[in-house]
């Protein structure tokens, strides 16, 4: 049975994941400030800049490991302080770093494991207001693909979500009212927001063999708006 470890699990993006693997009866640990239940979790505070410690009563072997954190902090530059900088890029970037050196040697031993991390189409389309956080996971995209090719030959696969505005607790502020709802939905070429179950279903498919020749790549889940006019 598969052991997948899901870092931000307790809501949004990361609960609709965790819902879904465990109907598929794999062994799903988690990470994070809240214990959903899982097969073992683990504390982990990704803004902190704490190391993350591997538990030792955990698996030998890890298939999967997603990384869910993220942060929306749209302020215009001149209005960017350098703690939001660096508040951002410990959540997206840090935190994830301390995360996969825990659990890489695990990883290793799986023998075909898959890193997931998720990201936003702002890393690599301009968006107003968006530079703190495109700064941040445009590393964390640039640092997925420098891993998939150092990883490659342990048979690791490392691949992006990258996602539009989706309809989680993140972007409660944004999605507040059926004005905005219907103001942010008209943007998208597919004519609606992103809901979890989306973005669930395709970090699933990157655990899944079906995806075993698939790596370093950057896949947009973003009603069309990253590509299309």
């Amino acid at each position: 049975m598969k052991n997948i470890l899901i870092v931000g699990a307790s809501s949004g993006i990361g609960e609709a994941l965790f819902q879904k693997l465990q109907s598929q009866k794999i062994n799903v640990f988690t990470a994070g400030r809240k214990n959903i239940r899982s097969a073992g979790h683990a504390e982990f505070d990704a803004s902190s800049n704490q190391p993350f410690i591997y538990p030792s009563d955990w698996p030998t072997e890890l298939h999967g490991i997603v990384y869910c954190p993220g942060t929306i902090n749209l302020k215009p530059f001149s209005r960017l302080s350098f703690t939001d900088f660096l508040a951002d890029y410990q959540v997206n970037v840090l935190g994830f770093v301390a995360v996969l050196q825990a659990c890489l040697p695990a990883l290793k031993k799986a023998n075909g494991a898959s890193i997931v991390v998720f990201s936003t189409i702002a890393a690599s389309v301009g968006l107003s207001f968006h530079a703190s956080i495109s700064a941040a996971k445009g590393a964390l995209q640039s640092m997925a693909v420098s891993l998939a090719s150092e990883l490659a030959p342990s048979q690791i696969r490392v691949n992006v979500v990258s996602p539009s505005l989706t309809q989680t607790p993140l972007a409660a502020n944004l999605l507040n009212s059926p004005e905005k709802i219907e103001a942010a939905s008209k943007r998208h070429p597919l004519q609606r927001i992103g809901n979890v179950d989306d973005m669930a279903a395709a970090a699933a498919f990157f655990l899944d063999e079906s995806s075993s020749w698939i790596t370093g790549q950057i896949l947009g889940v973003d009603g069309g708006m990253s590509t299309l006019k």
